[in-house]
């Protein structure tokens, strides 16, 4: 019997809601101290779905299974809000991701990465979503870990950005990332290696549109943070499109100091390109704003902070050209938070999180011994 018409039109326009569903994805976790990791992550995790939803644990979550967070509840909020592949954040999200959470806001899956999150007795925190099959992986950024950053500030040493300088003071130096017992199978890490693919990943490869106004500010942006954040918002109202030029580790150290910076040049970038308000980034800017960079960028007003305009070695303001011009324009955010407000609190609170961290190194091998043992079983056996 031939179908009508209206039969086959109905059938059609079923077929198109099925491949037009929206598939919403959701990922949780503490973003602590939030880095290229955690984008990536995030980045990996829009592009299984349309629409990317993101839960972050309370402090009184994280200090109940985790212990005490760096960044407080709203700080951390508000930076991943910024990340340019997030669409949605759920503040106070449970620390145990459950089938619930995901019905409530009509979630098909959960996304984590390929490591293992626990709670303070010891559970996989994604164990109920993945007997529900609604749990997929992403891959870890491998070179990257919350606790390697904390533990480069505790040592207060600039060997992770420059080889062969060893500024270590054993007496300073804590015991995040040192030692078997400190590290974990799955967060510890070595050194990150840059590729051009993961900054192409990250970058949005869009040249400014004719008639853009073209704002520019430069700076170290190191351990990228709420305070940088807030700036680079106030600098993006100015125009169209925002430039970030990032100064090279050696400049940065001169200006900064010895540790500085925590991250390096590589490290840097991907964390700005994640800002959803940068649209491009000058690798290695000069420290000067010269004409030549200011035209060849076609650059319409230059930015900067509150914080004091340092010298060049010639004694010279970089700012010298732009300021000229009518060029140039001060900033203020409203938020006075610096790297090293950041560093301080790491310092002030030193000893809870070298057993934080130690106590979640020592959860994650316990659990990695047990899954090689289940592993080495299953090959006995079948």
């Amino acid at each position: 019997m031939m179908a009508t018409k209206r039969e086959v039109t109905t059938t059609g326009e079923q077929n198109d809601t099925k491949r037009k569903k929206e598939v919403r994805v959701w990922m949780d976790g503490c973003f602590d101290i939030v880095h290229f990791g955690h984008a990536n992550a995030l980045r990996q995790g829009k592009r299984m779905g349309d629409k990317l939803f993101v839960g972050v644990h309370s402090d009184e979550e994280i200090m109940k299974h985790k212990g005490p967070p760096v960044f407080n509840e709203k700080e951390r909020y508000r930076m991943v809000r910024a990340i340019k592949w997030v669409d949605e954040v759920i503040e106070d999200a449970p620390y145990v991701t459950t089938v619930e959470t995901l019905d409530e806001y009509n979630i098909d899956f959960c996304v984590h990465g390929d490591d293992i999150t626990t709670t303070a007795d010891g559970h996989d925190t994604y164990q109920l979503v993945k007997d529900a099959g609604r749990y997929k992986e992403c891959n870890r950024t491998q070179g990257v870990s919350t606790s390697d950053i904390v533990g480069r500030m505790l040592l207060v040493t600039k060997c992770h950005h420059q080889r062969g300088e060893d500024a270590v003071d054993p007496r300073q130096a804590g015991q995040i990332g040192q030692g078997h017992d400190s590290h974990s199978p799955w967060t510890g890490v070595s050194q990150f290696l840059p590729t051009t693919n993961k900054i192409i990943q990250f970058a949005e490869g869009k040249d400014p549109r004719p008639g853009d106004r073209i704002v520019y500010v430069a700076g170290a942006f190191d351990l990228f943070h709420v305070g940088h954040l807030d700036f680079l918002e106030k600098a993006a109202e100015h125009g169209d499109f925002l430039i970030v030029g990032l100064h090279t580790d050696s400049v940065v150290n001169r200006y900064k100091g010895a540790n500085y910076p925590i991250m390096n040049l590589h490290e840097r970038t991907l964390s700005v390109l994640a800002c959803k308000f940068v649209s491009e980034v000058v690798i290695g800017a000069p420290y000067e704003v010269t004409k030549d960079l200011m035209e060849h960028f076609k650059v319409d007003v230059v930015c900067h902070g509150q914080t004091p305009i340092m010298n060049d070695l010639d004694d010279q303001d970089p700012y010298a050209y732009p300021k000229a011009c009518g060029k140039f324009v001060m900033i203020d955010s409203g938020n006075q938070l610096t790297t090293s407000d950041i560093i301080e609190r790491i310092i002030n609170h030193r000893l809870q999180y070298e057993e934080r961290n130690k106590a979640k190194a020592d959860k994650e091998n316990k659990i990695y011994e047990s899954l090689q043992r289940q592993k080495e079983k299953n090959g006995v056996n079948s």
